[in-house]
């Protein structure tokens, strides 16, 4: 693919026209002028800091870019700022995605990312605000966040429990279910993107005669599977059965994947108000982000979680804090 190089363009990022003058991208398309004017079609995904996609930088004519076959891509890195404004928007899209899987305009999605950046608490908080109101007029619950191990008559049984529309099942770090083929095909029929999604239960089972289970019902639910894995990076035999669910779900990769942006994940939350509650001073509030930040390669889980451990030390130890931090949230 040919390399251009912008002598004159902008593209919005964060809300703001950025100069790219110099900057060397991969030319997808030449030159078009488009209803919101000139453009020159360019892919995204090959510089640090610009959309995983092709994107449009608005320019005046092919003039304002040469070719620069032999430069290299440039390398641009996000500012603090940028990357915690990104990450923002990542997790507030979640919750506008959960709002649609409750409301059933979205059948399936999948969360991934690492472990204590706050996956879940963004998809509880939007479903809690429904369960609320149902609670309030003495209606049952419409969705259950699932945790732990599940096996494949289990996973049927609790479908057929919230198989009417608007109920939503939350699969937690629920993986067992990816790693049993049978639960993966049951999945694959409760997410199917035909009109009617039937489930059957084929084999003679006890455990639904006496749960009053049918042996097959249609699910008009919808589910959220919140996970730690990266489901392109799967291998084997287990790797076709999670793309056909894949196929099936809206993918939502949190892209916190570096040391660097799990902390400026933590540092969002916490000017947020995660710690609030402790009513700790200002220095005290810094203090405990700097320990984390400072002894981040150390800690044995670079997480929200480990802010939260730290910060019950600091309420429970005011003079002995940090040496107790070192001994519990850190490797030896």
């Amino acid at each position: 693919m040919q390399n251009i190089r912008i002598l004159e363009g902008t593209y919005k990022i964060r809300g703001k026209d950025v100069d790219l003058s110099g900057m060397v991208f991969p030319l997808v398309e030449e030159f078009k002028v488009g209803a919101k004017g000139g453009y020159v079609t360019v892919d995204g995904k090959a510089v640090a800091g610009f959309p995983d996609r092709n994107i449009k930088i608005a320019c005046n004519g092919a003039a304002d870019y040469e070719d620069a076959s032999g430069a290299q891509i440039t390398k641009r890195e996000e500012s603090d700022e940028e990357t915690i404004e990104r990450l923002r928007e990542r997790f507030d899209m979640l919750e506008d995605m959960t709002r649609a899987t409750k409301k059933g305009d979205v059948r399936a999605m999948i969360v991934s990312g690492p472990p204590g950046v706050g996956k879940s608490f963004g998809v509880e908080k939007v479903l809690g605000k429904h369960d609320l109101i149902a609670q309030l007029g003495d209606r049952p619950a419409k969705y259950e966040v699932v945790k732990g191990a599940m096996s494949a008559i289990g996973l049927y049984c609790k479908l057929y429990k919230f198989a009417d529309k608007d109920n939503v099942i939350v699969f937690d770090d629920c993986d067992s279910v990816f790693a049993d083929e049978l639960c993966l095909n049951i999945l694959k029929a409760a997410l199917d993107s035909k009109k009617t999604r039937r489930i059957h239960w084929n084999t003679d089972s006890f455990k639904l005669r006496n749960e009053g289970v049918p042996d097959s019902f249609e699910f008009k639910g919808s589910a959220i599977f919140i996970t730690n894995l990266k489901f392109d990076k799967s291998k084997g035999k287990i790797r076709e059965h999670l793309m056909a669910l894949e196929s099936r779900c809206h993918y939502v990769d949190l892209t916190i994947d570096t040391e660097r942006e799990k902390m400026l994940r933590i540092k969002q939350i916490v000017r947020d108000g995660m710690l609030t509650e402790y009513k700790f001073s200002e220095e005290l509030h810094q203090e405990i982000i700097d320990f984390v930040d400072i002894n981040k390669a150390r800690l044995r889980e670079l997480s929200l979680r480990t802010v939260l451990k730290v910060a019950d030390l600091a309420k429970a130890f005011p003079s002995k804090w940090e040496a107790m931090a070192e001994n519990t949230v850190m490797k030896r």
